[in-house]
């Protein structure tokens, strides 16, 4: 079965990217995947994704979520998931940026963009 794959964090980006992803995968007729990926910082523990469990429980979807705590940058992690799992489409959410923002590299939407096998939505909150 397909699967989209979905970059989530507890921010209104996040959200935006999930309720999306959520229609996304009932118009493929795919498996939802939803990656929160963060970096280990002492003392922090995973971030709470309650209200995110009881948005997909709600949807009807088939669903898996992955919290993953490892050196890697977000958009590595997400990407290393959707190639794994042959995605067929990757959603991310993205926050509205400076001008003087937008010329920095290294975004970790940009660095999907770039990188992602499939075809990548972003959206805004």
């Amino acid at each position: 079965m397909s699967s989209v794959v979905v970059g989530y964090v507890p921010k209104p980006e996040g959200e935006a990217a999930l309720a999306r992803a959520i229609e996304e995968a009932r118009l493929r007729e795919a498996d939802l995947i939803v990656v929160n990926s963060h970096r280990a910082r002492t003392g922090e523990g995973e971030p709470d994704l309650g209200e995110a469990r009881a948005t997909l429980d709600s949807s009807g979807i088939a669903y898996e979520v992955r919290q993953l705590t490892r050196g890697f940058e977000a958009a590595e992690d997400l990407v290393s998931v959707a190639e794994a799992n042959d995605a067929v489409l990757i959603v991310i959410g993205l926050r509205r940026r400076t001008p003087v923002g937008k010329l920095i590299l290294g975004s970790n939407a940009q660095r999907v963009l770039l990188d992602a096998h499939c075809p990548v939505l972003a959206v805004k909150a």
